[in-house]
């Protein structure tokens, strides 16, 4: 029996993150707060009006159909580079890469859209207390030198924080939703949302559209595998309770709005916001909570927004270490830090990059919100639901190609991808067609965004010939890991 050398082993992050900080990571990243003020008008007042929080619920159905697949695979993916792991073990090296580059712009792209929205809202709430009037990028970049530093250190920090925060946005919203129900809203609780005249109209898709927006970071649960407590148990609760919490408070969120104004004033109400002459979620919350909780809410979502962009800082920072472990980025990449256990240098590399992007977008001019914000997300939602197709795809081919792994695993190897198939290509119609309304530009230019993740994932399969990826699966959930194996 001849033994072959072991390869040196890759560095790996490590830490005791449970189900409940992974919850916490990816419901951060969808800033809770921010879809409920900002999506949830969009879906009201450019969907279908009072039929809206049916919208965010379907978005809800679409990606917990997907999660059932994607989890049935999570054992037999032994690293922590989310959707990009999943596709090289199911398609191949060069889908692998290409769907990691899709990744990094998605991200990269929604993380400097937050940097953009955080600079305009904190601006606004600095003059509606009698501040000056600043410049809003000089906001961006302090906030991303914070966000610098927690990157920088153990997850553990990130992770307190974006709890903390987590919890009193949500916790605001909530004690909105009751006191609205509570009372029986404007007109009495809004039955007409179950309406099917109003549910199924030509504004459906522009509903489910923003609600898939306001589910961008979804993967983070994988992405953090090295530093759970156990992988096996932790990601896969973490990801159904995500979806299920991000869903429900969504649909429930949308659903008080609408019952706070009136069903029949929902659709005016929302265009006002659209238009600047009011706020639909800051209104309503004067309405029924008083000024002085409207004046915590506005607070709060400076907060929402700074633990989005921690939580896409990290995910970004995880994706680029993965990457250099296996020698597709510069080794550099993937050093570990010593006493913080983190991806430090990757951490400061995302940065620069960060603030490369932000610094030429705030010379070009253009207005934080619709310019930044509104063309970046647009980006990051054609690469979010991009990369959820192919990865349900992979699901489908992994298990086909290993039918005894299959066996016993039926619904989630095979019934649920195909299903999950068929409605993110249905979603990805969705964003396509309306994606105007998502970037707030011209055909053309709205275009050329949603191609920029479309060229990352080509860009990524002509170079996965020179730098292939190992598909880093095993043929089950107890196999060792591929640097203890010995040749016979």
């Amino acid at each position: 029996m001849t033994v072959s050398p072991i390869a040196p082993p890759r560095q790996r992050l490590d830490g005791q993150l449970g189900t409940g900080a992974i919850v916490f990571m990816v419901i951060a990243a969808a800033a809770p707060l921010t879809v409920i003020g900002g999506n949830v008008p969009i879906a009201i007042g450019t969907g279908n009006g009072a039929g809206a929080p049916i919208g965010f619920a379907l978005a809800a159905v679409i990606l917990l159909v997907f999660s059932v697949g994607f989890v049935t695979m999570t054992p037999f993916v032994r690293e922590a580079g989310a959707f990009f792991s999943y596709v090289t073990a199911g398609l191949g090296s060069r889908l692998g890469l290409g769907s990691a580059f899709t990744a990094l712009v998605a991200y990269t792209a929604i993380q400097v859209g937050i940097y953009g929205y955080m600079g305009w809202a904190v601006n606004d709430l600095v003059i509606f207390f009698g501040g000056p009037e600043l410049p809003w990028w000089l906001y961006s970049f302090a906030t991303m030198a914070i966000v610098a530093v927690l990157g920088y250190r153990h997850i553990d920090l990130s992770a307190k924080v974006l709890g903390v925060a987590l919890a009193l946005e949500i916790l605001v919203v909530v004690v909105l939703d009751v006191v609205i129900f509570a009372t029986g809203g404007a007109e009495g609780i809004a039955v007409e949302t179950f309406d099917p005249a109003n549910v199924f109209t030509g504004g459906i898709g522009v509903a489910v559209l923003f609600a898939l927006t306001g589910f961008i970071g979804f993967e983070a649960t994988a992405v953090f595998r090295d530093e759970a407590k156990d992988p096996e148990k932790t990601i896969p609760r973490a990801t159904y309770l995500a979806v299920i919490i991000i869903g429900v408070f969504y649909a429930i969120s949308c659903w008080a709005l609408v019952t706070g104004v009136g069903a029949t004033n929902a659709v005016a109400v929302a265009q006002q916001t659209l238009a600047g002459e009011g706020n639909l979620l800051l209104d309503t919350a004067t309405t029924y909570l008083g000024p002085i909780m409207r004046d915590v809410i506005q607070v709060l979502l400076i907060t929402s927004l700074f633990a989005c962009v921690l939580s896409f800082h990290n995910v970004i920072a995880r994706y680029q270490f993965t990457l250099a472990q296996k020698a597709v980025l510069p080794a550099r990449l993937g050093h570990r830090h010593a006493t913080h256990h983190s991806p430090s240098f990757s951490s400061i590399v995302q940065t620069i990059t960060a603030a490369i992007v932000l610094a030429v977008l705030a010379l070009l001019g253009l207005d934080p919100l619709v310019g930044v914000f509104g063309s970046m997300a647009g980006v990051a939602t054609v690469g979010m639901v991009l990369l959820m197709l192919t990865t349900s795809i992979a699901v489908l081919v992994f298990f086909a190609r290993r039918p005894e792994l299959a066996s016993g695993r039926v619904w989630g190897a095979r019934v649920f991808p195909i299903l999950a198939v068929l409605g993110l290509a249905f979603a990805l119609w969705l964003v396509l067609s309306n994606f105007t309304l998502v970037t707030g530009g011209s055909v053309a230019v709205s275009v050329a965004l949603a191609l920029v993740p479309v060229l990352a994932m080509v860009i990524g399969i002509v170079l996965g010939r020179r730098f292939p990826l190992d598909a880093a699966s095993e043929e089950s959930s107890d196999a060792p890991a591929p640097a203890e194996r010995t040749a016979r």
